[in-house]
């Protein structure tokens, strides 16, 4: 079983606690009992290793975590103490009569099918969790950074789950959806904070780069309970790269695509005993193209820059300090291609743009001190502020918008059975125009949030675990949230696992989204009248794990099958036709819809991995409705059905292949027409020797295309309709990137 621990993700080397606590010994035996622990979960390590230096004297930790040695030795003694994927640590033995127990951190030492799941708050084992978490680790973030260096968005369409819908023709933007819901029901997170949001959130996922990265976390259904509203379809926790004492990193990535992109990114990290340090800077450079000839780009011109460092202190070995900051500067400008080449020329009607000029500036710092009382303090706060000037054709605005997040939380294992969380948190958003300006925003808005939240993880029976959660929000203007959340794990035998969980959920009005057009943003009405959307959510899975020895490598079976339901009551909806309507240009006004909307369905996937090759094979059903229609009830652009298929070899040392297959299923429009599926396929071939790799990829290689089907820019050309994006408009792109990287080992 010790084999198991060696997989974890967090490379927290550094942490090695040392609890003086007694145990009882019996007086009339001379033996020191030991027991030892794992730092993060404080869960016994068994098969650990304890040994008194400069003698043969040793014993192993029992199924409690307990070693006893036999006699005891001498106050003082030296003793080693080691466990596998674990940091060997020295101890002294205590005085006759007194027991130890201690704490070893693991050593960051990846093993495949291990992954520390953080956003959880407890940093279990992704096997240990009652929620079910899918983590999109370290060998999935290399690929991505091979394929799309400048962001992760396509990392998401790869999961049978999840889905990366287009939302402009022209500028490129994309939407996260899951499990059906839009993309404003799922929360992001930034290691354990809310990253963006409302206005903020527009080209959210476009700004982040997979080099800093060190993994993605996802969990599906509402998660509001965790980390306050907005988290109804789900979360996405992007954990940063940190350093690793005595292993100083470098990695740079080149890349070239097709499509007229350029990208240059680097990374470092590195750290001594008391300081470390970790530094991201990523240039992207984006042509705008014309891929269906229609006149108006399919790509925009744009170009963005952004840096990354952090700093880190280590009073001791058990706590560290992170302080860090984070900017992006981004420019797009999309539209009409004779205007982006020569200018607006009303004599021809040429005439419409959109301009798109992003400052990001974040701020963040996080404390940790894992020997408080036995437990692990975590506090971490962040603030952001934003800036977008938008100028189009007929219309502009230059708004800002300014977030707060501060959290203190308490982990405390009580007894072997119990694992509390209590935490504090307090967050808001203010949005408003400069003073001044010409073109106000006519829905400016300032939200403050505190809430309290209290998490169990209870071993009800060695197989059976339970984990409750409650919350409570004060929003200072849609009144407070009560959010109860339960998830149950089953652990029928060593290859089979069930789940069951679901929770109360809520999202506060806020009126720009990020599927909204550029061009309606000032014909948003303020809100008036509208209450908070409230969801109840519903999921459940089981899992069937098995390995196969008699191979070269280990081959590992896993198969899941899971289903959802999510229940949103008032239901935000949007009145009115803006610029991009048929009816021309009429206000905007946020209402709360009558009947609630909901989604369900079912996922299975199946996934069969040997070392380096893989072979992935998944399914997702979703029936999304929304009630409040009397005829057109599905919700538009939700696939009923969507396929998945990764198929990844490892030819020897240096060759790797990869394709990558996905089938699109019926969508509805907002008009009740039904599109056709469509297939997608992606291949990858990677050159790998010492610290350089060479990869070649191609995307959408079919080249299905929604422009290949029906107009997607509408007239007039001076100020078009845009038709609803159910499909690709860039069509095939191929990309060459070269990486490098260093480790000192």
């Amino acid at each position: 079983m010790v084999a198991r621990f060696l997989g974890w993700w967090f490379r927290c080397g550094w942490l090695v606690l040392l609890v003086a606590a007694g145990v009882p010994l019996a007086s009339h035996a001379q033996s020191l009992r030991v027991q030892v622990r794992d730092s993060l979960r404080h869960e016994p390590l068994i098969g650990a290793s304890v040994s008194v230096m400069g003698t043969g004297q040793g014993a192993t930790t029992d199924a409690t975590g307990t070693a006893v040695l036999a006699p005891a030795p001498a106050a003082g003694t030296r003793l080693r103490i080691t466990a596998l994927g674990y940091r060997p640590r020295l101890a002294a033995a205590p005085v006759a009569g007194a027991g130890l127990a201690l704490l070893l951190a693991p050593d960051g030492v990846a093993i495949a099918e291990e992954v520390l799941v953080t956003a959880t708050r407890t940093n279990s084992r992704i096997e240990d969790l009652p929620t079910r978490v899918e983590v999109l680790g370290a060998e999935e973030i290399e690929e991505e950074g091979s394929i799309k260096p400048a962001s992760i968005a396509s990392l998401f369409g790869d999961i049978a789950g999840t889905q990366i819908q287009p939302t402009s023709p022209t500028t490129g933007n994309l939407d996260l959806r899951l499990q059906g819901l839009p993309g404003q029901y799922t929360q992001i997170l930034r290691d354990g904070v809310p990253l963006y949001g409302g206005f903020a959130g527009s080209f959210g996922l476009l700004t982040v780069p997979p080099l800093d990265l060190k993994q993605v976390e996802l969990i599906k259904g509402s998660n509001s309970t965790l980390y306050g509203g907005g988290a109804i379809a789900g979360l996405v926790n992007l954990v940063s790269r940190t350093p690793t004492r005595g292993a100083p990193q470098l990695a740079a990535t080149l890349n070239q695509t097709s499509l007229r992109e350029t990208d240059l990114n680097g990374f470092a990290a590195g750290r001594g005993r008391r300081w470390g340090y970790s530094a991201f800077l990523g240039l992207v450079k984006l042509k705008e193209k014309d891929v269906d000839g229609d006149g108006f780009v399919d790509v925009p011109r744009g170009s963005s820059l952004t840096l990354h460092p952090r700093l880190f202190f280590y009073p001791n070995a058990h706590s560290q300090v992170a302080l860090g900051y984070s900017g992006t500067l981004e420019t797009r400008r999309a539209g009409d291609l004779e205007v982006l080449k020569n200018g607006p020329d009303p004599a021809t009607g040429h005439l419409f743009y959109v301009d798109n000029l992003n400052l990001r500036n974040t701020a963040d710092l996080l404390y940790t001190n894992d020997s408080l009382a036995g437990g692990r303090l975590t506090v971490k706060g962040v603030a952001t502020d934003f800036i977008r000037d938008v100028n189009t054709t007929l219309s502009g605005f230059t708004a800002f918008q300014t977030t707060y997040f501060a959290e203190a939380s308490y982990l405390h294992p009580a007894g072997a059975r119990h694992t509390l969380v209590l935490g504090l948190s307090a967050n808001g958003e203010q949005l408003a125009s400069f003073k001044g300006s010409a073109t106000p925003l006519r829905s400016p808005y300032r939200y403050a949030t505190l809430g309290v939240f209290a998490q169990d993880d209870w071993r009800l029976l060695p197989r059976l675990r339970l984990q409750a959660g409650l919350r409570f929000d004060h929003h200072n203007q849609y009144g407070g949230f009560l959010l109860p959340r339960l998830a149950l794990l089953y652990q029928a035998s060593e290859a089979v696992t069930a789940r069951l969980n679901g929770g109360l959920g809520y999202r506060a009005a806020v009126p720009y989204i990020n599927s909204l057009d550029e061009r309606n943003y000032a014909l948003v009405q303020p809100l008036r009248g509208v209450s908070a959307e409230n969801s109840l959510g519903l999921n459940g899975d089981v899992n069937y794990q098995h390995t196969f020895l008699g191979f070269d490598e280990p081959l590992v079976l896993n198969i899941n099958q899971s289903f959802f339901y999510t229940r949103l009551q008032n239901p935000l909806v949007l009145a009115g036709a803006g610029y991009a309507g048929p009816a021309g240009q009429n206000f905007l006004t946020w209402q709360n819809a009558a009947a609630p909307l909901s989604t369900r369905g079912l996922e299975t996937y199946v996934r069969l991995r040997a070392d380096e090759t893989e072979l992935y094979l998944g399914y997702a059903f979703t029936d999304a409705r929304r009630q409040y229609e009397a005829v057109n009830q599905h919700l538009p652009l939700a696939p009923r059905h969507k396929f998945a298929a990764i198929g990844l070899v490892e030819f020897n040392d240096h060759f790797s292949a990869g394709l990558e297959a996905s089938y699109i299923g019926q969508q509805y429009l907002s008009d009740g027409r039904a599109t056709p599926g469509y297939p997608l396929m992606a291949a990858l071939l990677r050159f790998h020797a010492g610290a350089w790799t060479v990869a070649v990829n191609g995307e959408n290689v079919l080249d299905y295309r929604q422009t290949r089907r029906e107009r997607v820019v509408l007239p007039p050309i001076g100020n078009p309709i845009f038709a609803e994006l159910w499909a690709p408009v860039e069509g095939r792109v191929f990309n060459v990137s070269v990486s490098w990287r260093w480790v000192k080992q």
